[in-house]
């Protein structure tokens, strides 16, 4: 099972990063920072004729790097109760990619994997960041790609995740699992 992650935090070595690294510790996997990728925003041209014009950025190679693994994390902290904009930009071109004809076949490649998604926010996130949790579900539901499970975690200070128990508790399951 080969896994990648997807790093939506601008803070290198910040409280997600560190939980989503206890996740993937002694685990072999590709790990992807997409704050060090040039990722335009989507220009809305799924009703035009034409369709979505070539993008030139570096949004495919990412997609290319995931699809050849069996199980995708978004690991992304809270920001403003949702995920962050460097996440949701690259998440908003999946309508591009389901209309690319050099990915045909986009939404049956990603209903053959997982994803999970590793959150971390500092105002009440076990609640606060549910409906986030539910913003993913509605998209992997809509692309395809099985929903298997989430950790969230409390911190806000720096390296203040490694107070919550609960979370590090839970990502030492899920990396069992994992292995």
């Amino acid at each position: 099972m080969s896994i990648v992650v997807l790093y939506g935090g601008g803070r290198p070595n910040g409280n997600t990063e560190i939980l989503t690294k206890k996740v993937i510790e002694g685990i072999e996997v590709e790990e992807i920072h997409l704050k060090d990728f040039l990722i335009e925003p989507i220009i809305d041209m799924r009703h035009a004729e034409e369709g979505f014009p070539e993008v030139n950025d570096e949004y495919n190679s990412i997609i290319d790097r995931i699809l050849k693994h069996d199980v995708i994390i978004f690991s992304t902290p809270v920001y403003w109760y949702s995920m962050t904009g460097i996440m949701k930009n690259f998440v908003d071109r999946f309508s591009q990619t389901l209309r690319d004809s050099n990915y045909q076949d986009f939404k049956q490649q990603l209903a053959s994997k997982k994803a999970y998604v590793i959150a971390v926010g500092g105002d009440n996130p076990y609640m606060k960041a549910l409906p986030m949790i539910q913003q993913f579900q509605h998209i992997f539901n809509f692309i395809g790609l099985p929903f298997e499970g989430y950790i969230i975690g409390e911190a806000n200070k720096p390296d203040e995740i490694f107070q919550d128990l609960k979370a590090l508790s839970a990502a030492e399951l899920l990396r069992k699992d994992l292995q």
